[in-house]
């Protein structure tokens, strides 16, 4: 769930509570390049106010129009824009490019309130809409499970898909949890250390003194987590890595310089991992942008957990470490050619 669409159902909750009528307008189906992916949202307000989004604004401007002029609709209904040329170019799809939208007028604060109490508490919730009747219904969801939509029924799923477990409650960690938490990762954070425990002041994530390596057991992870060691302290990092490495964790990856990955991948390799296991840790963590602050730092790791997550081939990317060696050849070079 993008953390824009949390916005939209809190503000959405918010004019409900104040007496307002809302719309929701759902994307449910795309063809061609599409400015949004399904399930994203936007909501409108009864005076034509909105938050959210569904497009580059063109289509938001005309579903604004649509309800200033014709009210808010009496039940659920499905939309279509951009299905010719001209349309297409009209609301900034591609040629040809079409998308299809859900609008629902929301009956009342409850049923948000239900749902938003369910992500509060981390669950990830499965939310069906009747589209004949209004009628909705929730429940648990799984994380492979995505957005469908018959044309009777449309079920959306809201919640963190994706986990992160960060190592170390220093200033980095606090950095880049922000960031996390903005890209929707459930972020939990591991430091058994008392004076950095106690320091630790971000909102909205899980923090945990117990060991990392027991940590990383307790959460089983799978295709979804990503595991990031930030202590600097092998006797935290090591255990948790390994543990890390022999799961299916889509990311795993380490601080420090490139000689002290070297090291710690010598170290891992004592714990009887395979290369391929030891070659999966991901050390430097981060793509090089020259970041020297934590969080230029945190921007870095951000970005290469990103790529990894959205399947983006290496060569697409540079890893810190292979730009590093990279700049040290070019610098080898030209001090060559001055001589």
């Amino acid at each position: 769930m993008d953390s824009l669409d949390l916005e939209v159902l809190q503000r959405a909750r918010a004019w409900l509570s104040a007496g307002r009528k809302v719309l929701l307008a759902t994307v449910v189906r795309t063809w061609g390049s599409s400015p949004r992916p399904p399930g994203a949202l936007l909501a409108l307000r009864d005076d034509g106010r909105a938050v959210g989004s569904v497009s580059g604004g063109c289509i938001e401007d005309d579903l604004i129009h649509r309800l200033r002029a014709e009210g808010m609709p009496a039940q659920a209904q499905l939309v279509s824009y951009g299905v010719g040329a001209d349309e297409a170019r009209r609301f900034g799809l591609p040629c040809g490019g079409t998308m299809e939208l859900v609008l629902e007028p929301l009956s009342g604060a409850a049923s948000l309130t239900a749902l938003l109490d369910r992500l509060a508490a981390g669950e990830l919730i499965e939310r069906r809409l009747r589209l004949t009747d209004g009628q909705v219904s929730l429940g648990p969801a799984h994380a492979e499970q995505g957005l469908s939509f018959d044309g009777e029924v449309l079920t959306s799923v809201f919640g963190p898909r994706y986990r992160l477990l960060l190592i170390g409650a220093g200033q980095l960690s606090a950095s880049l949890a922000r960031i996390a938490l903005g890209l929707d990762f459930a972020v939990t954070v591991c430091d058994p250390r008392e004076e950095w425990f106690e320091e630790w002041s971000v909102p909205g994530t899980t923090l945990t003194r117990d060991m990392p390596d027991d940590v990383v057991m307790a959460m089983k992870p799978d295709a979804r987590t990503a595991v990031l060691a930030l202590t600097h302290d092998p006797k935290l990092d090591d255990l948790a890595l390994m543990e890390a490495l022999r799961s299916p964790a889509f990311y795993v990856a380490a601080l420090g310089s490139r000689r002290n990955n070297a090291l710690r991948r010598e170290r891992l390799r004592e714990f009887d991992l395979d290369e391929a296991q030891v070659a999966a840790l991901r050390g430097p963590a981060g793509l090089y942008i020259g970041s020297r602050t934590p969080g230029e730092i945190a921007v870095s790791i951000a970005a290469e957990l990103v790529a990894v997550k959205n399947g983006v081939v290496a060569e697409r990317v540079l890893p810190v470490a292979e730009a590093k060696a990279a700049l040290e050849v070019a610098q080898d070079t030209l001090s060559a050619c001055r001589s």
